[in-house]
């Protein structure tokens, strides 16, 4: 994967960069479809990116296999002109989409996963910084409800979400870390067939972080959230797993200079593995049996996947 990694990277590290450009990057690639929506905000615009591999028996070819949702969550590439090259928050649309070219590689190879896998991110080269403590955030030209419809589709039956998340002083391991699954206003176990993938692709023990109730609520609340990673858990009722790329120091997102592409590599090898296992309906994100008594026993969640009793719009 670090090969297509660094591709990738070089691709995305330009201050003219869009995302059509990224689509006729991957146009060598027939048998995928790539579509690229340009989407202005009051703060600027940006390019989202979404590919769909198909899969043997994906949705898109009238099949019944599970879809994998892949998210690259950021807030832009790049933070010109207050920052030249790419910034570290540029790492999950680097993962994502590393992850679409070799998808589309091996299935140029003969290799086809059981389901299609969807791949969404958006490309802005030039994003604007907000204040955040302990370190300034990357903030995004648009705002997270159209990240949310422009990302999250109904068609995903499960979804990661790749995120930088350095800036803070939660999380202490350098490589990859990945969330509870978050499904519907809940905060549900780590899964374990997820901890077992990690462990196999990075070759250590799993590292999991904790995320809170704040964390699972829609931004523009007024509450403190570690960060994006967790925001496509407020658009869809399918199950979502964070998968965040992590230091050991604070890392601010707008840093240039700060992106790890062995880390990056695993977060994309290891959404990879489980594209391969959930398509072809070997692991679970949650214990379904047991979701389903759990809202039995405590009723539905989702008025956190809301703004509650407040009038607010992101």
């Amino acid at each position: 994967m670090l090969k297509q990694v660094l591709e990738i990277e070089e691709l995305l590290d330009a201050r003219f960069i869009t995302g059509f450009k990224v689509k006729q990057f991957f146009a060598k690639f027939s048998f995928i479809k790539v579509g690229v929506s340009t989407v202005k905000g009051v703060k600027g615009s940006t390019d989202f990116v979404r590919i769909v591999v198909p899969g043997t028996h994906g949705k898109s070819n009238g099949g019944q296999a599970p879809t994998l949702g892949v998210i690259g969550r950021l807030g832009g590439i790049g933070a010109r002109p207050s920052r030249i090259g790419i910034v570290s928050d540029s790492d999950g649309a680097v993962a994502a989409l590393s992850l679409a070219y070799k998808l589309s590689v091996m299935h140029e190879k003969g290799d086809v996963l059981a389901g299609d896998v969807i791949i969404a991110t958006h490309i802005c080269p030039d994003a604007p910084t907000q204040p955040h403590q302990p370190v300034d955030f990357m903030d995004s030209p648009v705002t997270m409800y159209q990240m949310n419809q422009y990302e999250i589709s109904t068609e995903m039956d499960a979804v990661l979400t790749i995120d930088t998340t350095k800036g803070n002083q939660i999380i202490n391991h350098k490589g990859v870390s990945i969330s509870p699954t978050v499904k519907e206003g809940y905060i549900l176990k780590v899964s374990y067939d997820l901890i077992r993938l990690a462990e196999v692709v990075t070759g250590k023990l799993a590292s999991t972080f904790p995320i809170t109730m704040q964390d699972i609520t829609p931004y523009g609340n007024g509450l403190y959230h570690l960060n994006s990673i967790l925001q496509p858990a407020v658009a869809t009722k399918a199950p979502v797993v964070g998968v965040a790329i992590t230091t050991v120091s604070m890392v601010p997102g707008c840093s240039t200079g700060a992106s790890h592409e062995p880390d990056i590599a695993d977060a994309a090898n290891f959404s990879l593995e489980v594209a391969k296992e959930f398509t072809a309906q070997k692991i679970s994100f949650y214990d379904q049996a047991e979701f389903k008594q759990i809202v039995k026993l405590y009723g539905p969640m989702n008025k956190l996947q809301t703004f509650g009793n407040e009038k607010v719009t992101d």
